[in-house]
């Protein structure tokens, strides 16, 4: 048996748009397997018609050279298939323990007629998967307490503790760090020699060549080519994905620093937040980096107003403000692109434009009856600027690509023209293409002056855009680099609690 899994001649249309033609998919026992491609290439779709959540039009499926029609993701778990996928899939309101093990709970022995859930032996299951893992969590507690990247965690264990034959991992490392996703290359390379076949769909191409055996290309929802990884190099693939070569994928100019316009002292969430203190200028692009934890996100959403702080303060241009939610913070300038689009970021049931409109729809309003014609014109503006793949403005949001879900989202927050600008890992889970048009319109917001603070998991982009870096470490602000002094060992240093531990 040379292939564990073959796709054969896939076809699949949606209404008006033609997803995937004559698309061949063909994946070795014991190998990892990438699929590459822009969003809106194609990528999630073949994999959603591999687990049954979508019926090909046209097109074969063959496991283990058996040709087999796959009904849901349920039966594609029963003939040994799992799948990780970008967007996170969890029951917020049960246990870690319980979301490992949902649709497959243990039951009690001597009582499985009676369907009794034992949920100690879950937990203790779910225990001995992240101790083997080197993971933090409990794994009794309730979902929505959890951190997205913690939530992506346990997404990786519920799939690997399937035993299956084939894993589907949809951007596993997209909101985890180096070191977390280190974790997880050691666990592949353990499945590798069980002989289980991994397809690896990723943006990241560090992680592509460190990992892959072969590689496969889509690109506007046609095969491109399949080659072993070692005979590409970045520029081959990217050339390969975009038609094109792509030069820069960091442009970084030389901007202007204006004067200090935020402020932040002695800043505390509970343990979350300790002690924070830092200082944001016109036309700087600011960097937050650290480990899983470290308290990124926490921060900036206390400074939002999202939750409330427990001690400090905030200045804007050197006035003590007191923000106690997000429309306070929207008052002062304020915009914050969180790194869960699709359940913080966009109403997914509703259009382009309705989401673009969504923060400024009082100033789209006349009379407090909303100016369509504005709202369309808007739309049409941003949709061209930000280059968004959509048929137009009425294009319900939850149809686009992870790429231009998240251009929507800018799109949402620069059309109320904030001075202070935060991204939460503003590139998670898009494309090569679609990341340097966010770069670039970073480097362009600084150049008009805005002041952009950036969250990112991955050091070479938060060391290509940011003129400053601040590395946290359990809650504290541990270190600060500026951009002449730029190195992933000094900022790994200070995110891993090596370099000292207090704030320069």
């Amino acid at each position: 048996m040379e292939y564990v899994l073959e796709l054969k001649n896939i076809y699949k249309s949606f209404p008006g748009v033609k997803v995937l033609e004559d698309v061949t998919l063909q994946v070795r026992p014991g190998e990892v397997h990438a699929l590459m491609g822009e969003n809106g290439a194609g990528k999630s779709t073949l994999m959603k018609i591999l687990m049954g959540i979508y019926k090909a039009d046209q097109g074969s499926i063959f496991l283990e050279g058996e040709e087999t029609v796959i009904h849901g993701p349920k039966d594609a778990m029963s003939k040994g298939i799992s799948m990780i996928h970008q967007e996170l899939n969890t029951v917020l309101d049960m246990e870690v323990a319980e979301n490992v093990f949902v649709g497959r709970e243990l039951l009690k022995k001597g009582m499985e007629k009676l369907k009794i859930v034992d949920i100690a032996r879950m937990r203790e299951e779910t225990g001995r998967y992240f101790r083997e893992m080197n993971i933090d969590i409990d794994p009794r507690a309730k979902m929505r307490t959890l951190s997205v990247a913690e939530m992506q965690l346990v997404e990786i264990v519920k799939a690997i503790s399937l035993n299956s034959k084939i894993i589907v991992m949809d951007e596993p490392t997209s909101a985890i760090t180096e070191k977390e996703a280190a974790v997880l290359f050691t666990q592949i390379e353990r499945l590798k020699k069980q002989g289980v076949a991994i397809i690896y769909i990723s943006h990241k191409m560090d992680e592509i060549f460190r990992i892959s055996d072969t590689i496969t290309v889509l690109r506007d929802g046609q095969w491109i080519g399949t080659k072993p990884a070692k005979e590409l190099d970045n520029d081959m693939l990217i050339k390969m994905m975009v038609g094109r070569e792509l030069t820069d994928i960091y442009p970084k100019d030389l901007v202007e620093i204006g004067d200090v316009i935020l402020e932040v002292k002695n800043l505390s969430r509970g343990k979350k937040v300790q002690d924070a203190s830092f200082s944001l200028r016109k036309g700087e692009v600011l960097g937050i980096a650290g480990l899983v934890g470290a308290g990124r996100s926490e921060l900036v959403e206390t400074i939002f107003g999202l939750y409330p702080k427990t001690g400090g303060q905030i200045f804007l241009h050197g006035k003590e403000v007191h923000i106690k939610n997000s429309a306070d913070a929207i008052k002062n300038k304020m915009a914050l692109i969180t790194e869960d689009r699709k359940q913080t970021g966009l109403n997914l049931i509703v259009s382009v434009k309705e989401n673009i409109a969504s923060v400024s729809i009082g100033k789209l309003s006349t009379h407090g009856i909303v100016n369509d014609k504005k709202i369309n014109e808007v739309s049409e503006k941003y949709i061209k600027e930000l280059k968004i793949k959509t048929p137009d403005g009425n294009a319900i949001v939850g149809n686009l690509s992870g790429g231009n879900q998240q251009k929507v989202v800018l799109a949402k927050w620069l059309l109320d023209e904030p001075d202070i600008i935060i991204f939460d890992e503003p590139t998670r889970g898009i494309d090569i293409g679609a990341k340097r048009d966010i770069y670039l319109l970073i480097n362009n917001l600084a150049k008009e002056g805005k002041a952009v603070i950036v969250i990112s998991s991955e050091m070479a982009e938060v060391m290509g855009i940011c003129d400053r870096i601040l590395v946290m470490a359990e809650g504290r602000i541990n270190g600060e680099v500026r951009r002449e002094e730029f190195s992933q060992e000094v900022i790994m240093g200070y995110a891993s609690n090596i370099t000292g531990g207090k704030q320069e």
